[in-house]
């Protein structure tokens, strides 16, 4: 029904930036919210940031300040803007998307946070 892209992970230092983006594609009535996940090496998966479909956007406590979600309605694509990378948040990053009945996931994209 619908596929999730993700793309824009990688390995940068301490403090440095990383958009990730995730693109969906197929059979698509309507997007509601869209999220971006995370998963830490030995840890649970845990939720980073949301947008709704009228663009109100809210992020975790542990990347506030840091971390921005932005999503084009149009490309029906949800980014994350990384800064002032912490080796806290080395994790696999996982988009979600929420649709009528249920909701999507991406295949996840390694950011790594390391000198």
């Amino acid at each position: 029904q619908v596929r999730l892209a993700e793309s824009g992970g990688g390995l940068v230092q301490p403090g440095g930036s990383l958009r990730l983006s995730c693109a969906a594609s197929g059979s698509i009535f309507n997007i509601y919210t869209m999220s971006w996940y995370r998963q830490p090496p030995g840890k649970q998966r845990e939720l980073v940031a949301t947008i709704t479909s009228d663009s109100v956007a809210n992020v975790a406590d542990s990347v506030k300040g840091r971390f921005t979600i932005s999503r084009d309605n149009a490309k029906n694509t949800v980014y994350l803007q990384m800064s002032s990378l912490k080796p806290e948040d080395m994790a696999v990053y996982y988009c979600y998307v929420q649709v009528r009945g249920g909701g999507y996931w991406g295949q996840g994209t390694q950011v790594t946070v390391s000198s």
